[in-house]
């Protein structure tokens, strides 16, 4: 890997890091953590690892699904978010066909957007 790759692949990483930390406070502020396990540049694909108050926390698929929306548009680099709890609810926050909901909303199929978290 040259030098040039080596810092483009930091600066990625730095880049995912500060889109976490902007975006996604309320991860380390409930005592959460979140951590790139891996970033491939050359197919733009990350897995982020919430851990720590995440790991069971009811509304994680929701945080999930706002990381995968939001990184992928604001980062051209990334075309694909893998992220999960560690939990055994399966991976990328997926919950057995479930997907959280509250009393008066509404489900719309022509939105990819998933739902949106309460924060």
């Amino acid at each position: 890997m040259s030098t040039d790759s080596a810092t483009s692949d930091d600066e990625l990483r730095d880049r995912v890091v500060n889109f976490l930390r902007r975006n996604f406070p309320q991860i380390q502020m409930h005592g959460g953590s979140a951590a790139i396990q891996h970033l491939d540049r050359e197919s733009g694909e990350v897995h982020i690892q919430l851990g720590g108050a995440c790991s069971g926390c009811g509304i994680s698929p929701m945080t999930i699904q706002a990381i995968k929306t939001r990184m992928v548009k604001e980062i051209p680099e990334i075309n694909e978010v893998h992220a999960n709890t560690g939990m055994d609810a399966g991976a990328d926050g997926d919950m057995g066909g479930m997907s959280p909901s509250f009393p008066g909303e509404t489900s719309s199929s022509d939105s990819d957007e998933g739902p949106q978290a309460p924060f």
